[in-house]
């Protein structure tokens, strides 16, 4: 209290939002933390953000925050909430055991979605491998209770073959029984034990091949060594220079040949939203006719998904790599000063 009364002056009235942040600063770090616990993501961060930088706060305002708070608290806490013991024997008198055990299904179900929401912090890919063991309906009932985006980006994070059983299972909830919610606990629980053992992910591949990318010399030479030591992530770093944008360094000869490889159609969708240097060297090395066709296309195709533009230019560097392989075609991989 004695530092928030030392800040400068800002104003008198804080907001309802450093409010909040004066009451957790005021009742110390473990009660504090106790609250935190139960806000979202995304109340979390903006109270904490607020909590981090706030100054200039009166004694006053303190004593009118803290003062708010307990009034709200009086108006609201006269009564307490019923254990589920006690909610299980009053069902069980009122509405018989079968009854009584649904009813608790339901509220209990939408009481683990706080707990569920914790793990919001945890990154897709630990997710999905903690729950890669577990059989289909689990996985699609812990999907299920995530919030939405989180659920999308676990999914994508499961093995491929999984992804349609995993989804088709979960279009079939429409509720869950007790054993499978007491299950699904318990493996939130060791999620939420975990979860400060979660690695961090580090896109080192791709990293090296931006570090090639910008090493003035002897590029080849490192690239063979680094085979003879590990070629299977060579492949991997090698997949990152691959990047779609390098087409826009190639001789006009090259695009030609990778132009007859690849249906307009999936150049029209590949091209969408890509760097106008990119857009322009395929232009000018189509004969005009097909410039203005191939323009035209894109006209009508309109706005194209993310997830279909990044398909196709994957699509297409799978068939640029195996020209080169094929002898076909001497690809240009890093941006190299000319002289003429």
């Amino acid at each position: 209290m004695s530092e928030l009364n030392s800040l400068p002056v800002q104003r008198s009235e804080p907001t309802p939002l450093e409010r909040a942040a004066i009451v957790l600063l005021s009742m110390g770090e473990e009660p504090a933390a106790a609250v935190l616990r139960c806000l979202s993501r995304q109340e979390l961060l903006e109270v904490t953000q607020v909590m981090s930088r706030i100054s200039g706060i009166k004694v006053e305002a303190v004593k009118t925050s803290l003062q708010r708070f307990f009034d709200d608290y009086r108006d609201q806490s006269g009564v307490h909430g019923a254990s589920r013991t006690y909610l299980k024997r009053s069902l069980d008198l009122a509405l018989g055991a079968n009854v009584a055990d649904t009813v608790l299904d339901t509220i209990y179900g939408d009481a683990i979605r706080p707990k569920m929401a914790r793990l919001q912090w945890a990154s897709p890919k630990w997710l999905a491998e903690r729950i890669s063991h577990e059989h289909v309906r689990m996985q699609s009932v812990f999907l299920a209770f995530l919030p939405p985006e989180l659920a999308g980006e676990v999914v994508l994070a499961l093995p491929e073959h999984r992804r349609e059983q995993v989804l088709l299972m979960m279009a079939r909830i429409r509720d869950v029984d007790r054993e499978l919610l007491i299950e699904l606990d318990e493996l939130v629980e060791q999620c939420l034990e975990s979860l400060g053992l979660q690695s961090t992910s580090v896109a080192g591949a791709r990293q090296v091949a931006n570090i090639l990318h910008r090493l003035p010399a002897n590029r080849t030479r490192l690239l063979e060594h680094l085979r003879t030591q590990d070629a299977e992530a060579l492949d991997e770093i090698e997949r990152n220079m691959y990047d779609f944008l390098i087409l826009s360094r190639q001789s006009e000869a090259v695009l030609i040949r990778v132009l007859d490889e690849v249906p307009m159609e999936e150049w029209a969708i590949a091209l969408k939203g890509a760097e106008p240097s990119l857009r322009q060297a395929f232009l000018h090395a189509m004969p005009r006719r097909q410039a203005q066709s191939f323009e035209e296309t894109m006209r009508r195709l309109g706005p194209v998904p993310r997830s279909r533009v990044e398909q196709a230019r994957q699509d297409i560097m799978k068939r640029v790599r195996a020209l080169r392989d094929a002898g076909e075609i001497e690809l240009q991989i890093f941006a190299e000063a000319v002289v003429e």
